[in-house]
This record gives structure tokens, sequence and C-alpha cells, in this order.
């Protein structure tokens, strides 16, 4: 397996990162402003910066078709970005929301997308023609907390989250006017906008920190607090689910999570290294870590002589010279994104994280 690519960005946290379809691009949310890397070599540099937020950027998202940027922030709105002549070009979204929003992602066929927030709704916005603007309309019950996370289907119809009051939701966002009616699915057939598909709990009643549809779209999988992974495959509307697996696990919990293929997941969180997970309808399991820690060499060429020892302790209070400050992992704090980066859905063969170390690592999916 080919060798991780690293690049320490800066010294501050990334809240999200997006690349563009041809990963010649990549934008960053950092602070109250998203920041443009081009590919450089092997590195990327700092091309751009997107200034347009009064507050801390949540969430950032590259259009794989057209290019556009859709950014979120703590000051409650979202900014559409069009590249221009003359660099680009912020459109104000209005969402209607009186918290933060906290998530942002385009719907597959560009038409749509949908923001997260902490005033219980989520905000589906589309582009009126006749008024050239961007309007929203709200998801809103049965939502009774913070939204921390969205994923769409490949339809670009179905809508699920992941929100604080410990549930994963899946919500029809269907739009009369911009979307086609979609072909019938085990999640629903006849899809009314704010119809609830199906609606699971975290049994701890942990948050719900990511949910994401695989490939197909016929299996949800959602990550809690309680550092378990529960993937749901649904039977048929308003019929129980054929099956719900949970995996726990005895790691920090996961943040993000994506399916790589159809049956394999990749999680990601608080322990600062990716967690693969394989399995298929008759069950699911924790098949191995990426960026092991428990495999890191530990370097023990260097023994300290009495009087090095003797120095440390003057100097540091301490008697060794290994450094205990560094993780024995790539990243050297959480990870708060997880993102496809080479091969399409269902055959993901790189995929990106960047965290609250200012990284960005690229990591390839063992075969």
């Amino acid at each position: 397996m080919p060798a991780p690519e690293v690049h320490l960005l800066f010294h501050q946290p990334i809240a999200d990162h997006s690349f563009s379809a041809d990963r010649s691009q990549l934008a960053v949310a950092r602070e109250n402003r998203v920041q443009l890397y081009a590919r450089s070599g092997s590195g990327f540099t700092l091309q751009d910066e997107l200034i347009g937020h009064d507050k801390t950027v949540t969430s950032v998202d590259i259009a794989p078709i057209s290019g556009k940027i859709v950014t979120c922030s703590q000051d409650r709105n979202a900014l559409v970005w069009e590249p221009s002549p003359t660099g680009w070009k912020p459109t104000l979204v209005l969402l209607r929301i009186n918290r933060a929003a906290t998530h942002v992602r385009w719907s597959p066929d560009e038409s749509k997308f949908a923001v997260g927030s902490g005033a219980r709704v989520i905000a589906v916005c589309y582009f009126e023609e006749e008024n050239d603007w961007w309007v929203s309309k709200h998801l809103k019950k049965p939502l009774r907390s913070t939204v921390l996370s969205l994923s769409w289907h490949p339809n670009s119809v179905l809508l699920a989250s992941g929100s604080a009051d410990a549930h994963a939701r899946v919500f029809s966002s269907f739009i009369k006017g911009v979307d086609k009616r979609p072909e019938p699915t085990a999640w629903g057939e006849r899809l009314p906008f704010n119809t609830v598909c199906g609606e699971f709990t975290n049994s701890s009643g942990g948050w719900v920190h990511s949910v994401a549809f695989s490939p197909s779209g016929d299996a949800l999988a959602y990550a809690a607090h309680d550092s378990s992974v529960t993937v749901v495959y649904p039977s048929a509307p308003e019929q129980p689910p054929h099956a719900i697996i949970t995996v726990t696990t005895q790691i920090l919990p996961f943040v993000s999570l994506i399916w790589t293929r159809e049956d394999q997941i990749v999680a990601a969180g608080h322990d600062c290294h990716p967690i693969v997970f394989e399995g298929d309808m008759s069950g699911w399991r924790q098949s191995y870590s990426v960026d092991d820690p428990n495999k890191a060499q530990k370097d023990t060429s260097q023994e300290s002589s009495a009087l090095n020892m003797f120095r440390q302790m003057d100097l540091k209070g301490r008697s060794t010279t290994t450094d205990d400050t560094s993780l024995k992992t790539i990243h050297q704090n959480t990870i708060s994104t997880i993102r496809p980066y080479e091969g399409g859905p269902g055959n993901v063969k790189k995929f990106s994280t960047s965290g609250v170390d200012g990284r960005v690592v690229i990591f390839s999916v063992a075969k």
C-alpha cells in the first residue's frame, strides 16, 4: 500500500475540506474564511481566499461538475461562490435560521444543496431562475436538536441527517419544478417534501456525528458518540428494516465516515487515525486500522547516557529523551472530515482526511 500523502497547511483547526473533481484544487475552512490551494508538484500552494463570512466557517463543498463552491458559517448564512473574470463572486443565500449553520453538501445532480443547523431545521436550497436568487425550504419535523451531518442519496431527493438528539433520519427533499420524480426505492415511492422515510436511534443516546448513504443508496451508515458504527438495510416503505447492525468499538468516538465500497466503510475521529469496517447484510466487523499507532516503529536507537539523563531532568523535568508529546499517528489531533479522493462511488481507491492539527492527509484503501 502506497505511503500516505501528508500536507501540513497551517497550525490551526480545519473544520472541513473539499477537493475539486480533477483534484487540482483544495478548499479548506479556516476560521472565518475559506482558503483555496492549488496543486503544485507534490504539494499545495495557497491560491486565493474566500472572505465573506463574519464568523467561523463550519463547512465547505465544491460541486464536482460546475465547480461552484458553497460555504456555511456560524453567522447563520450560506454563500455560493462562482468563478468570474475578476475572481470568485459570492451570492448570499438566506437560510432563515436563528442559530449557526453546521454542515453543507451539494446534491449529486447539483440542483440543490442542504444546510444543517443548530436551529433544529435543515435548509434545502435551490436556484429560482425567475427571480435570479437562491431560496430555501425547511425540513423541520421531527428534528429536536442540532443537525451535525448530512448525506445525499444518489437520486438527489432523499437526504439523511445525523443530529444531537441521538437520531439518524432519512427525509424526502423533493421540490416540485426542480426535481424529477425519482424511481421507487426501498426507502419509499411517493415522496412529498418533508416525508420521513426512516428514523433510527442510537441506543446509548449519543450524538450522531456522521451519516452516509451506501454507493447504491440501499443502506445507511451512521457513527455515534458511543464509539459505534451502525448500518441500516431498509426493506420497504413503512416496514421494519431487513437489518440494523451495530458495531461497537473500544476506541474514541468517530466524527466522520464514508463508504469506499458497498461492503466497506472508513471512519475516523477522536482517535486520530482511520478505521476500516467490512461486512454486508449478514454482519459487519471492525477490520483493520489505517495508520495504526500500535504498528508505529518505536525509536529505540538512542540510548540515554547517565549524563544525558540528568541533563534532560534538569531541562525538561524528565529522565528520557523520547518525545512523548507527539502521537504515533500522522494526524496529531482529532480527524474532523473524511472525503473520497480518488475513484468513483463504490470504488474509492484513495480518501482524504483533515483535522484539528491543520493537516490534510491522503490515504490509499487496501485491496
